[in-house]
């Protein structure tokens, strides 16, 4: 298995299916209703979650991916609210926007965490143009690797056999997220990801393990489908190859909702594949990320800081390793409110070398908690030039992260982290070098909340330039 989380930066994916928005009303319920023996609740906030195909495009963006989302939405305020979220999060929306057609929403009513009851609103199946999207798709396969196919049986893929011939046409990989039991509408496709509930009802009952692949392997056979990706809940994952099969436990500690999981799984999958990854790692990836997301209420997405903690088996738990921003944020909080003291350093850290190490360990002497950020590749091209940096970001975070003297490592964007720095404010900014505590990027805000700056001397002789360039004087 791979050591480091895969760079899904370059991966181009299309996802077609059905869209629907998902709407949260939350709040607690003390009494029965005078009316009828339901319980009241008291509605005290709400938020809107994108769901389906959406969710399935989201979870590819947020894992660093290049996404297009195709589907069918109404001309309506629904509608509109979808496409908004999802441009914000960085998915590029081409939706069929059909006059009468009502936006497909699920309103759950939660109280104390628990769901009461879910309100659909829909027309189903759906009436649209399917020319028109079939149009759309044309136009995006040119640019992507791959294609995902999310069908929640809404009607927005009545026509599946048609959407797969044209991406197979145009040389393109098939990923399907199956409804219904009728699978030879997804002939030809490179990977199915039934859950073990839909394939049951499409082979029938299975009396053991070797009945589960053999009709698997019966089935692909059928249907000329070239592999199978069995989800089975507590029992993990089973992928089914013509000749050969394999099986993962699942990695979930604590099961809380799985509505959306199989989003999650066919995201990575399809950001795996686009990157060149084997199925067999891609699987491993994939079963990572859905033993995160059930932790979670609601349809939820895995961020790659979660999935890159998970396979280092921190289960997503953010208490070391690689955070967020505001994972970050809320860590130094509670770390200062428990009376610790946090350090905090920045750099490239592009070839780890005994200098780097030596002076981390100086800086986590000063305290209980050592932070580091680092510069983002395309910052560090900035800095260091076009050459730079030798190592991508993740694979720098995660040997940064092994570190014993390191507690969390964040990531930065700018050429500076004066802004990171006013944001989570540590105790303490340590710099090397030959700088002033004045000359130190976000030393105003740290000092003025409290805290201070202190700079210490780097090892002599050692240096990353010194190490690229004895390298290449050796080749």
């Amino acid at each position: 298995m791979l050591a480091t989380l895969p760079d899904f930066s370059q991966a181009r994916i299309v996802v077609i299916g059905d869209v629907m928005l998902d709407r949260y009303w939350s709040g607690q319920a003390t009494r029965i209703s005078p009316e009828a023996p339901v319980p009241v609740v008291r509605v005290n906030s709400h938020e809107d979650r994108v769901g389906g195909a959406a969710n399935v495009a989201l979870n590819i963006a947020r894992l660093g991916g290049q996404v297009t989302l195709l589907g069918v939405v109404g001309d309506d305020a629904e509608g509109v609210a979808l496409k908004t979220s999802l441009e914000a999060e960085g998915v590029n929306c081409a939706f069929v926007v059909q006059p009468g057609l009502r936006t497909i929403c699920k309103l759950r009513v939660m109280a104390q965490h628990q769901q009461l009851i879910r309100v659909d609103f829909e027309d189903v199946p759906l009436q649209f143009d399917h020319s028109a999207l079939q149009s759309l798709l044309q136009s995006q396969l040119p640019d992507h690797a791959v294609l995902v196919l999310s069908d929640y049986g809404k009607g927005t893929l009545a026509d599946a056999a048609e959407i797969i011939g044209l991406a197979k046409a145009a040389g393109r990989q098939v990923l399907i997220d199956p409804k219904g039991t009728d699978f030879s509408r997804y002939a030809h496709a490179d990977v199915i990801t039934p859950n073990l509930g839909e394939f049951l009802a499409v082979v029938g009952a299975c009396a053991n393990e070797d009945a589960v692949q053999a009709k698997g392997r019966k089935l692909l056979a059928e249907h000329q489908i070239a592999n199978l990706l069995l989800t089975r809940g507590e029992s993990g994952m089973t992928l089914i190859e013509p000749e050969a099969s394999q099986s993962i436990p699942a990695q979930a500690k604590d099961v809380f909702d799985v509505t959306g999981a199989g989003d999650t799984v066919i995201a990575v999958m399809a950001l795996c594949m686009a990157a060149q990854i084997p199925l067999t790692e891609a699987m491993y990836f994939a079963n990572l990320a859905g033993g995160i997301v059930v932790g979670k209420l609601g349809t939820s997405t895995v961020s790659v800081e979660e999935l890159a903690r998970a396979m280092h088996g921190a289960g997503g738990s953010a208490q070391y390793g690689v955070v967020s921003e505001d994972e970050l944020a809320c860590l130094i909080t509670h770390a200062k409110a428990s009376g610790e003291r946090v350090i905090m350093t920045n750099g490239c850290f592009d070839l780890l070398h005994a200098g780097h190490v030596t002076y981390l360990q100086q800086a986590r002497a000063l305290g209980d908690r050592l932070v580091v950020a680092v510069n983002s590749d395309a910052s560090v091209k900035i800095l260091k030039g076009e050459s730079r940096p030798i190592n991508g970001l993740q694979h720098r975070m995660t040997v940064l992260a092994a570190l014993s003297c390191v507690d969390w490592v964040v990531a930065f964007e700018e050429e500076t982290p004066e802004r990171l720095y006013c944001k989570v404010l540590p105790n303490v900014i340590v710099k090397g070098g030959d700088y002033t505590p004045d000359q130190v990027a976000g030393g105003d805000c740290v000092i003025k909340a409290g805290g201070e700056v202190k700079v210490l001397t780097f090892v002599e002789g050692q240096s990353t330039t010194n190490m690229i360039n004895k390298a290449r004087g050796a080749e």
